[in-house]
């Protein structure tokens, strides 16, 4: 076989090996936090002879520990990584870095906010702007409805079809003088936002502020929370909002990234949503490495 063959040979089996090996670790979750090798062979597809090969490599490089009862386990090398900071463990770590980034960029108030199982949402943190005149959340760790606002409008539209339209069933208290309380104009708001990747809100639930959100995802392809760019409206006129959409998106979804979600798994997790993903995904421009990665 020709030199330039072996060396494409190689290539393809050594991508191929590390495909595996991600199968592999993949295998393990919460509740499955030790396998036999009969587990993984099932788990991934794979004979338990290239499985066997493939651990030896992994326990080697400390990727997969065996346990006293020769079952198999993540091993020390991804212990290492988390215990050391690489991997954030948080939603706060998650998140920061991204939110800072994000904050110096566009200098309005970022804020961080995780859906409850109360169909209600809370502030979890924010990076302040530095502009004297700024939004400034008061309310952190203080449960607040949904759908009010462009986080809980945007965290409206993810939730599953059955879920949302039993929401919008309920009354929805007016705010504001703009709160939108509207079924029929809330569901078109829901299926603008699931093409766009965020929301935009004008003082619907506090006066003179305006807001746009994007969704992020946990490493189960869930929604999980949201992030937003709030500021006065007298430096948010709508076009300025809508060249922020994509900035808040692609922010939001270096969080989703960094809590352990790909495209794949959030889609498979959403197939009753009507969902462009491909603008879910889609960099804000091609500068990159702007948002730091965990």
């Amino acid at each position: 076989m020709p030199s330039g063959q072996v060396a494409k040979v190689g290539r393809v089996t050594g991508v191929q090996s590390i495909d595996r090996a991600a199968a592999i670790l993949r295998s393990f979750c919460e509740h499955r936090a030790e396998l036999t090798l009969s587990d993984i062979s099932r788990s991934t597809g794979l004979t338990t002879s290239t499985v066997h090969r493939l651990l030896a490599a992994m326990n080697k490089n400390e990727l997969v520990r065996q346990t006293r009862d020769r079952r198999y386990a993540p091993g020390p090398l991804i212990a290492k990584l988390v215990q050391g900071g690489v991997v954030a463990t948080t939603l706060r770590d998650a998140a920061v870095p991204t939110m800072s980034a994000l904050r110096d960029e566009i200098e309005e108030t970022v804020g961080l906010h995780r859906l409850l199982p109360t169909d209600e949402r809370v502030v979890v943190d924010q990076v302040e702007s530095h502009q004297p005149l700024r939004r400034t959340y008061t309310e952190l760790g203080v449960p607040l409805p949904l759908p009010y606002g462009a986080p809980g409008k945007v965290l409206c539209a993810w939730l599953p079809p059955a879920h949302r339209e039993a929401f919008l069933q309920r009354k929805i208290p007016r705010l504001t003088p703009t709160s939108v309380t509207d079924p029929t104009v809330l569901r078109t708001q829901f299926a603008e936002i699931l093409q766009r990747g965020f929301a935009t809100s004008f003082a619907e639930r506090t006066l003179g502020i305006r807001t746009v959100a994007a969704a992020f995802f946990d490493h189960h392809g869930a929604v999980t929370g949201c992030l937003s760019v709030s500021g006065p409206e007298i430096r948010m006129p709508p076009e300025r909002m809508e060249a922020l959409g994509p900035r808040v998106r692609e922010g939001a979804w270096a969080v989703s990234e960094a809590l352990g979600a790909t495209a794949e798994l959030v889609r498979s997790r959403n197939l009753e949503l009507d969902v462009d993903f491909t603008a879910l995904v889609t960099p804000a421009d091609s500068r990159p490495g702007r948002y730091p990665a965990r």
